[in-house]
């Protein structure tokens, strides 16, 4: 039976990666409220229920968890950033939630086999750098006949746009790149690498995160959203405004009389463990 280490929660190759989603903190959940009806309807095809044992990996601050939660099924979320976890657990307390959050890792994760009925991760498993390992154990913790749903951007979706405004400010991928986090918006992609453990269904969804400006829009992620976060604030102060300047002129697309529109194309895919 595969578990890990209490003492070793996240590989030490992901540590720098933990670091940098973890300085968003609770921030991090406004970024996850406005791609809150992607998550819904992730879960809604999930459709949990009440009494189910259930795993939100990559939880973040817990959108999804708390949403799973409302439907009375026992959910556990995990996640590499204990600054996110930390403003998870803040939250769920105050809605009331129970809600067991972890430190861990998705490719590495520390529970037995067949621990959970089903399993969901919006917009998080995606960025696993090891997408093999990740895909071995999202198969090894849900049991025979189990489920799970998967939310992840489309690779030709407005989140690949927004990396290459980042790109021009942010260090050098390493050599050679990590495989893209966009295969896993690819039905093709899935079939090859998850077809041979789950049965697969697919559905394609749009969303859009609404505020009133794009100094809002970019406020909200310049404190909350890490990849951005971290560039920012690896920058002096005119590069800064450089980026700040080409994030803005990016949002020009999504203006709209009332505001920004920032709107995504993502795809929902619902696994059954064979």
């Amino acid at each position: 039976m595969n578990t890990v280490e209490e003492d070793h929660p996240v590989l030490d190759k992901n540590a720098k990666a933990a670091g940098m989603w973890s300085s968003g903190g609770r921030a991090y959940d406004e970024i996850s409220r406005g791609v809150a009806e992607g998550i819904r309807h992730a879960v809604w095809r999930l459709a949990p229920k009440e009494g189910e044992r259930i795993l939100d990996i990559a939880t973040g601050t817990g959108w999804t968890a708390r949403h799973i939660s409302r439907s009375g099924a026992k959910v556990t979320g995990v996640d590499i950033a204990n600054g996110l976890l930390d403003a998870a657990k803040q939250i769920s307390a105050e809605e009331g939630l129970l809600i067991d959050y972890q430190l861990g890792d998705a490719e590495q994760l520390p529970f037995p086999d067949d621990s959970f009925d089903a399993a969901a991760s919006t917009f998080g498993i995606m960025f696993a750098t090891n997408q093999e390992a990740a895909i071995s154990e999202l198969s090894r913790v849900i049991r025979p006949g189990g489920r799970f749903t998967i939310a992840a951007w489309l690779p030709d979706s407005t989140a690949v746009e927004l990396r290459k405004v980042i790109a021009p400010f942010a260090p050098p991928p390493p050599s050679p790149p990590p495989p893209s986090p966009f295969n896993w918006g690819d039905p093709n992609w899935l079939k090859s690498a998850l077809g041979d453990q789950f049965e697969l269904r697919h559905e394609v969804g749009e969303l859009s995160h609404r505020l009133d400006s794009a100094i809002e829009m970019w406020n909200v992620y310049e404190s909350g959203f890490g990849p951005i976060r971290a560039t920012s604030h690896a920058l002096n102060e005119e590069d800064r405004l450089r980026l700040k300047s080409a994030y803005i002129n990016w949002l020009d697309s999504f203006r709209t009389d009332l505001g920004i529109a920032l709107t995504y194309e993502y795809l929902v895919t619902i696994g059954i463990r064979k």
